[in-house]
């Protein structure tokens, strides 16, 4: 994925997780991946994974579970 630095990375990642979610990447149930382990995987800062992430949060894609992780939500139930 190519992230244009000229505008807010974020949201741009935020959209290739959703689109990974909606494609079945991550399964509903599913761990989601460590914030460290997607910024090393798209070149970017854990702050900007970490938007990314409360914003799926805030849409019902994602549940974090204090000291587990984050967890894909089955968008059927």
């Amino acid at each position: 994925m190519d992230l244009d630095r000229g505008k807010p990375v974020w949201p741009q990642l935020a959209d290739e997780l959703r689109r990974r979610i909606d494609a079945g990447t991550y399964a509903p149930g599913s761990r989601f991946p460590a914030v460290v382990d997607l910024a090393t995987e798209f070149d970017v800062a854990a702050s900007t994974v970490q938007k990314a992430v409360a914003s799926l949060r805030t849409e019902g894609r994602l549940r974090t579970v204090l000291g587990q992780g984050s967890f894909v939500v089955d968008q059927e139930a």
